[in-house]
C-alpha cells in the first residue's frame, strides 16, 4: 500500500510540473488536470486509510497491552496475598521473656529455654515444672575397655539436672518437642533438619525459636568431642552443648535469650552462630500461633 500511495503522490508532482508548462495547448491541459485529479483523490484515499490503519493497529496492541499488564499486576497482586509466610525483613528483634537457668538447673539450659519459649506463647509455665516433666533417659553411665556407655538425648534426658557432681549431659529435640506439645498441643514446630531460613520466618512473623548450639556460639574442633555407646548406636557428643532462645537477627548477628549467663539478647556472629547450630545438628523449636 505504501507503495501505491508513493506512486500516486509522484504522478500528483509530474502532472502539476506538466500543467504549469503547458497551459496553452487545452486538449492536453484538460488530460493532465484529470489525471492530476484522479491521482490526487486515489492519494488522500489511500493515505487516510491507511493511517485509520494504522491507528486501529495501534489501538489494537495497546489494549491488549494495558490487558496484560492488568492481568499480570492482578497475579502479583493475588500470588502476594497468597503467600502463607511473609517476606523475609532485614533485621528483627523479640521481647521475649528472659530466665535464668542458675542456680537450681545447671544443666537445665533446653527446658529453661523452652520455658521461655511457652511463657513468650501466653503459658505460665516453670522452668522447675518442666525439669520435673521432661522425658529422662535410665541408660546408666559407665566406661568399660576405655568405651563410655551412655543414653541418647533424643531418648530423653540424660544423667542429673540439678548437680554437676554427677554423671549428666542433657536433652535433645525430640523430647523437648513431646513437652512442649503438652502445653500448645497442634502448635509445636519441629524445624529440625531445615535450613536456618525457616528459622528466619518465625523470627520475621515475631516469634522466637529454640535451638541447641554450644557455649561458645561457633564451630568447635574435633577434640570438643566424644564418643558414646548408646542403646541407638554411637553418637558424637559435645559438653559445651547448650540450648538458647534466638530472638532475633540483623545483617550481622544473630540474638538470643542465654538462659546460663542470664543475658536478654545477647549476640553473636551471624555465619558463626549458624554454623555452630549446624554443627549440633540443625535442631530448631518452634509454634505456630492460632
Amino acid at each position: 500500500m505504501l507503495g501505491i500511495i508513493f506512486f500516486s503522490a509522484f504522478m500528483i508532482v509530474l502532472l502539476s510540473i506538466f500543467l504549469l508548462r503547458n497551459p496553452t495547448n487545452k486538449k492536453l491541459y484538460k488530460l493532465a488536470l484529470g489525471y492530476n485529479t484522479a491521482f490526487s483523490l486515489l492519494f488522500v484515499t489511500l493515505f487516510v486509510y491507511y493511517a485509520n490503519s494504522e491507528n486501529v493497529v495501534n489501538a489494537v496492541k495497546n489494549l491488549a497491552q494495558r490487558t496484560t499488564d492488568k492481568n499480570k499486576a492482578k497475579e502479583r497482586t493475588l500470588s502476594l496475598g497468597q503467600l502463607k509466610e511473609p517476606v523475609m525483613m532485614v533485621s528483627a528483634l523479640i521481647d521475649a521473656p528472659l530466665l535464668s537457668q542458675l542456680p537450681e538447673l545447671p544443666r537445665g539450659c533446653e527446658v529453661t529455654s523452652l520455658a521461655m519459649l511457652l511463657n513468650h506463647a501466653g503459658i505460665k509455665a516453670d522452668k522447675m515444672t518442666l525439669a520435673k516433666q521432661i522425658k529422662k533417659n535410665p541408660t546408666p553411665y559407665r566406661v568399660y575397655n576405655g568405651k563410655i556407655f551412655y543414653g541418647h538425648p533424643n531418648e530423653g534426658f540424660v544423667g542429673d539436672m540439678y548437680t554437676k557432681t554427677k554423671p549428666g549431659y542433657g536433652v535433645y529435640h525430640k523430647p523437648i518437642k513431646e513437652l512442649a506439645e503438652m502445653y500448645l498441643p497442634n502448635q509445636i514446630v519441629d524445624l529440625t533438619g531445615q535450613s536456618f531460613e525457616e528459622i528466619y520466618k518465625y523470627l520475621s512473623k515475631g516469634i522466637p525459636v529454640w535451638v541447641i548450639t554450644n557455649t561458645t556460639f561457633r564451630v568447635l574442633p574435633p577434640s570438643e568431642f566424644v564418643e558414646w555407646q548408646t542403646p541407638q548406636g554411637p553418637i558424637k557428643i559435645t559438653y559445651r552443648e547448650h540450648s538458647v532462645l534466638i530472638t532475633g537477627y540483623d545483617d550481622q548477628y544473630i540474638y538470643f535469650n542465654d538462659p546460663l549467663t542470664g543475658t536478654k539478647n545477647k549476640k553473636a556472629p551471624k555465619s558463626e552462630f549458624i554454623n555452630a547450630w549446624i554443627q549440633m545438628g540443625k535442631q530448631a523449636i518452634t509454634y505456630n500461633r492460632n
